[in-house]
């Protein structure tokens, strides 16, 4: 079993100095439901996601395949103690690989931590962890990136098989995590220790995503979706590993982390009267003056979106029936089961490459490069690659990820030349030029034959 918890990447530096993981992240007892957040969205709430209070923590729960979700507030717990701290980083936590594409500072690293899986059904859980991936790639854009992502599996050891509150609110489980159902009394609100979470996804090199399955076949979930960690993933996803709709919750909540992309469903008939929201997929303008004002999904507009139906102005959204827009009639995230709209998917994609640049270099960029030398790069599989030589292309190196300075064309006058490497993502799936940036990158090398 391989572990990479001695492993930092350029990912972990741009993680601030100081930062800790506050009590506000972990949960383990129930508190009453957020009437604002959970069923009546006031006005004056903002149009994305919500933040948690000083004494809670704001998580977004389903009630089932065919239901839009809801918010609620759950409280938090103390910090781990040093018995548990201790026992996370002797006795437990192999990492163990399901799916290498490459460096973990390379590609998007997605962390399974299994709960309610005792020291004897590991194997199970690296199962259902496959499980789970093939379900979750197989959507779009997963489907046509799955070249971006490595995913692991994070052993956690329970004394109990299966999570609390399955079948019913009376049962109770010793697990690694303190996954539990029926959660601030929500059935289907599956809840999980965040301190715990995060002791054990830091064992990971690099997680971008971390879904916590807990071991059952009811179905259930949640998204801690406005917690920063120290390691460097964005939110959590929890899931029970049994039941077929559950991929369906981790897909949704991936829109968030990834594609920073706001709900699209609404609790009630309120106004939103608020400022423009920062979220792609939201807006207050209609059709029309977004194509005036060539704002927001305004290239999408008129197009058929792979949810079902046209692009334009839907009214609802961001948790308000009035006010706001949504890109689409139903999307993923307004409804499980459904597709990524247009604007959705384009924000995926340019998130995926936030963690998965197109192009990395083999060869250290920072290191004369001499005739005799290969220059290697790693590039994305619809990446299409162009190589320079001070500034002018060596077309008879298209595509390639290995080259010598000779074949470049690199003269032999034993003066220094510049080397470079372009890379882009050619998908027509993103139309943005600012979230076009994140599809191209270039390398240079110096180089003296």
């Amino acid at each position: 079993m391989r572990r990479h918890a001695s492993h930092i990447s350029r990912k972990r530096l741009g993680i601030a100095i100081g930062v800790v993981l506050a009590a506000a992240l972990a949960v383990t007892a129930p508190v009453a439901a957020d009437p604002v957040t959970s069923d009546n969205a006031s006005a004056a709430q903002p149009a994305g996601r919500d933040a948690g209070s000083a004494d809670g923590v704001k998580v977004e729960y389903f009630t089932g395949r065919d239901g839009h979700p809801r918010h609620t507030e759950v409280s938090s717990s103390s910090p781990l103690t040093r018995k548990e701290q201790a026992t996370i980083k002797k006795d437990d936590g192999d990492v163990v690989p399901i799916v290498e594409a490459g460096a973990s500072d390379a590609k998007v690293d997605v962390v399974f931590i299994g709960d309610g899986y005792t020291a004897a059904q590991q194997e199970d859980f690296h199962t259902d962890v496959r499980t789970k991936w093939k379900e979750m790639s197989a959507v779009e854009p997963y489907a046509e990136y799955q070249d971006l992502f490595n995913v692991w599996a994070v052993d956690a050891h329970s004394q109990d098989s299966g999570v609390s509150g399955d079948p019913t609110s009376d049962v109770t489980k010793n697990t690694a995590l303190n996954s539990a159902f029926f959660c601030d009394g929500i059935e289907r609100l599956l809840c999980v220790d965040t301190n715990k979470v995060e002791a054990y996804a830091s064992k990971a090199a690099d997680p971008d995503l971390v879904i916590v399955l807990g071991n059952s076949t009811k179905y259930g979930g949640a998204g801690y979706n406005d917690i920063t960690s120290p390691s460097g993933y964005d939110g959590i996803g929890t899931a029970s590993s049994d039941h077929p709709d559950s991929d369906q919750v981790a897909v949704h909540e991936t829109g968030h982390s990834f594609g920073k992309l706001a709900d699209e469903y609404w609790y009630d008939e309120s106004t939103y009267t608020g400022p423009e929201p920062g979220e792609s997929n939201l807006t207050k303008l209609s059709a029309d003056e977004m194509a005036a004002q060539k704002a927001k999904w305004h290239r999408w507009l008129g197009q058929e979106s792979p949810d079902g139906g046209t692009v334009g102005a839907y009214e609802g959204g961001g948790y308000h029936g009035h006010g706001l827009n949504r890109p689409t009639e139903d999307s993923i995230m307004r409804t499980l089961g459904r597709e990524f709209n247009l604007p959705g998917r384009e924000a995926m994609i340019a998130g995926f490459h936030q963690h998965a640049p197109v192009l990395t270099a083999v060869t250290p960029t920072d290191r004369q490069v001499r005739g005799s030398d290969r220059i290697r790069v790693e590039a994305s599989s619809r990446a299409q690659v162009r190589w320079y030589v001070d500034g002018r292309e060596a077309r008879k190196a298209r595509d390639a990820s290995s080259v010598t300075p000779r074949r470049l064309g690199v003269p032999a006058d034993g003066r220094a030349h510049t080397v470079t490497a372009r890379a882009t993502d050619p998908t027509k799936a993103v139309r943005d030029p600012k979230l076009r940036k994140s599809l191209t990158r270039s390398l240079s090398w110096q180089v003296t034959r």
